[in-house]
């Protein structure tokens, strides 16, 4: 194999870290190019809807209406703890090799690490209520119960959706988003929340969901509360009644679908 020439060497660590804003900036910069300078509506959620807020309150003229789904104004513990496992589990993995893997290897074998990172992800996306009723206390079929790697069904679906995961993710990515993740706070650059939010002139949109562990709801509403209390831009918050955890703006559109429509529509 030909060796690389210095400039074409893969970044690895050396890259920087990217914030939300930065994402945002970067798509404005797109629209830009593409002659969009304004448009009907901004619609997120979870990380989009972190991404839909920045941009009401950095690039407040740019759309008419933003919509935020199942987010949050400043990352919590709760899931920054999350995200820690998934990034410990990577960076302890001797197939990560410190950053340095082979691309092609974990394509082809994926990387256990982030593996069992994902798992405990994914386990913060659902909820006690999903989960008992998506498998219960079901056994895999072909387990016996007192083998002690006998399985039930939850634990096969953990493994199966983690460690496919890894064969199409690229763990440096899944550290550089989780940190953006984390870091991410709508009122950094400000005095304060409100401080920030006084910049919005789009009608504002705000939706989270009863059972969201991940982003809970009074994580929404205290922007909400926000807006209102300072009468800035006209703004709707509501609350789904959902049991099926961060995961339902994702799989339960019919309980939110109407609330979206009369948004893009009013």
């Amino acid at each position: 194999m030909s060796q690389m020439h210095p400039y074409e060497e893969p970044y690895r660590y050396k890259f920087p870290v990217v914030s939300i804003k930065d994402m945002v900036k970067a798509q404005r910069i797109l629209f830009d190019r593409l002659g969009i300078h304004r448009v009907h509506a901004v619609v997120g959620g979870s990380m989009g809807g972190m991404q839909a807020l920045q941009f009401a309150v950095h690039f407040p003229l740019f759309a008419e209406r933003v919509i935020a789904m199942a987010a949050t104004h400043a990352t919590q513990p709760w899931a920054i703890a999350f995200n820690k496992v998934a990034q410990e589990a990577i960076l302890k993995d001797p197939a990560f090799e410190n950053g340095y893997y082979d691309p092609e290897t974990i394509r082809n074998d994926g990387l256990p690490g982030m593996a069992i990172g994902r798992m405990a992800g994914h386990i913060s996306f659902l909820s006690h209520h999903s989960m008992a009723r998506k498998f219960g206390r079901e056994y895999k079929r072909t387990d016996g119960l007192y083998e002690l790697f006998g399985k039930f069904q939850v634990e096969s679906y953990l493994e199966y959706n983690g460690y496919n995961f890894t064969k199409w993710f690229d763990p440096l990515s899944y550290l550089y988003i989780t940190k953006a993740i984390n870091i991410y706070d709508l009122s950094r650059g400000f005095d304060s929340l409100e401080e920030a939010m006084l910049r919005i002139r789009s009608r504002l949109y705000l939706i989270s969901f009863e059972s969201d562990m991940l982003f809970i709801p009074d994580e929404m509403k205290v922007m909400a509360d926000v807006m209102v209390h300072n009468k800035m831009a006209p703004t709707e918050y509501v609350e789904i009644p959902s049991d099926y955890g961060h995961d339902a703006f994702l799989v339960e559109l019919e309980k939110f679908e109407r609330y979206v429509k009369e948004a893009l529509e009013n």
